[in-house]
């Protein structure tokens, strides 16, 4: 391919377009350290509810999902899978896998009560649908991202909260 070809075809390649889709608050009781070794550990936390809003969702996070998580080098390989209900009463399925990392000055900060910022933390999600119910099929349809941050759910509880955009 000339060089003149190669730029006119990466010219041509499509460039990805994402659409802001929702939010969803996920509350979480404390995590359970359940260990490994010296090199690794491995928590879970329990998923107690939630709730869905944005544009194109709104609903709640069902109570007794968790999230699975092993920390390697500093970097913790995420796997939550849970239940929504949308508004319309239908049942979704939601996988979402992902990567948390930020520096120890950053994490002491967050330990102490500090407020950190999303920019500070490296905390991405992509989860994946899963439902039969014919309004929300598009949700297992498409690619979707997550930006991803710690928050302070009601009454004061932990709260995961996850901003998520469908790659269009």
């Amino acid at each position: 391919m000339t060089e003149t070809n190669e730029t006119a075809a990466q010219a041509a390649l499509m460039e990805p377009k994402l659409e802001y889709a929702f939010e969803l608050r996920v509350d979480v009781d404390p995590e359970y350290r359940i260990g490994r070794s010296t090199d690794e550990s491995l928590s879970f936390t329990p998923i107690t509810g939630g709730t869905v809003s944005g544009p194109l969702l709104n609903g709640a996070v069902l109570a007794g999902g968790g999230d699975w998580a092993v920390e390697r080098s500093g970097t913790s390989q995420l796997e939550a899978r849970y239940l929504l209900r949308a508004e319309d009463g239908a049942v979704i399925d939601i996988l979402n896998r992902g990567y948390f990392r930020a520096s120890p000055e950053v994490l002491a900060r967050h330990e102490r009560g500090e407020h950190v910022s999303e920019e500070e933390v490296y905390f991405r999600t992509a989860p994946v649908f899963q439902t039969d119910a014919p309004a929300h099929r598009w949700l297992a349809e498409h690619q979707f991202i997550g930006l991803a941050r710690d928050g302070v759910g009601e009454g004061g509880g932990l709260q995961i909260c996850v901003r998520v955009f469908v790659l269009r």
